[in-house]
């Protein structure tokens, strides 16, 4: 599968492997049928050889998806190793060998003309993959403004899981931040601290310290985030501290950037017109930046048990 095409060829869905046009629903279901939804995005990237790819923290994606549903009380009707094993067949049977994102989709089943707070509803499961290449040690950079809108609490909704309807939060921040003229946000929560981005965690370097807010802060409980805090620790040799982050201190840090599975490590240069350390990417974030992208690859035998790897020329499972 090259960047080139429309979509894959296949994708999963309720426990087959079915050609893409195979797979719909009727309109009517997209409404409620989503409100609930939950996901996982989870990334997949090319070794140096050719035939190598690498599924990166899969298990422990599929766990947070198991735990997702079931805080909006759907069922996983499927073992995580089942999970596993259709998803290293789908991206051989759609011959994928570059950077891919993979989205496994759980929703309610037949909610048309039915009212959107059902209880046991029945679950579908679909996963699906597109090309989504890596911009690590690109020399990306991003700029910031601190969100006139306030991320979700625990009181509202459950920041800690990635349901879809948490996600009309980051986009309303997304859209304020780029019509003001910058790449991203930053929000707030509810007591005025620092909490994410839209669809990323933020971290600041201050001297030999990496400092992000900690879970209670209206996080997502990201993977990514919880690996390169291991990196920071186990290969930089830095500090790491998890606490309540005070929005000045976004002004004042050495270096800040962002984590997750999309942003990967994206460098902030600059935050409300203030320029974040010296306006350029930081020695820190660079260093992580080339450690996150060994991993990912292969490079780093220590970081072996991160990676699902996928046999690209291995023959699909019918």
């Amino acid at each position: 599968m090259s960047g080139e095409h429309r979509h894959p060829e296949y994708i999963w869905w309720n426990g087959e492997r079915r050609p893409w046009d195979d797979c719909t629903i009727h309109v009517t279901e997209l409404g409620w049928s989503t409100v609930g939804a939950v996901f996982e995005g989870i990334r997949a990237y090319a070794g140096d050889n050719a035939d190598e790819l690498y599924i990166f923290r899969f298990r422990e994606h599929l766990e947070r998806l198991e735990r997702s549903m079931r805080l909006v009380r759907l069922t996983l009707e499927y073992g995580l190793e089942e999970l596993t094993a259709a998803t290293v067949d789908l991206l051989r049977v759609n011959e994928v060998r570059e950077d891919t994102y993979i989205r496994p989709l759980a929703y309610a089943r037949e909610t048309s003309g039915k009212r959107f707070a059902q209880i046991a509803n029945d679950a579908a499961l679909l996963i699906n993959t597109s090309p989504m290449a890596s911009h690590l040690k690109t020399g990306l950079t991003q700029t910031a403004k601190v969100s006139s809108w306030r991320r979700i609490s625990e009181d509202v909704m459950p920041p800690r899981v990635k349901n879809i309807s948490n996600y009309r939060n980051s986009q309303l921040a997304g859209m304020e931040a780029r019509l003001d003229g910058y790449d991203t946000a930053i929000l707030l929560n509810h007591q005025g601290k620092v909490s994410e981005g839209p669809g990323a965690c933020v971290m600041l370097v201050l001297g030999d310290q990496v400092i992000t807010p900690d879970v209670g802060s209206g996080i997502l409980e990201s993977i990514t985030r919880d690996a390169l805090l291991k990196l920071c620790r186990e290969v930089l040799g830095l500090k790491v501290v998890e606490r309540a982050v005070d929005r000045t201190e976004l002004y004042l840090a050495d270096e800040v950037f962002t984590c997750g599975t999309a942003a990967e490590v994206t460098p902030i240069v600059n935050i409300d017109k203030y320029a974040v350390g010296n306006g350029e990417i930081g020695p820190v974030t660079r260093a992580l930046e080339g450690a996150f992208d060994d991993v990912l690859r292969g490079r780093d035998a220590r970081y072996g048990h991160w990676r699902t790897p996928v046999e690209v020329g291995a023959a699909a499972v019918a």
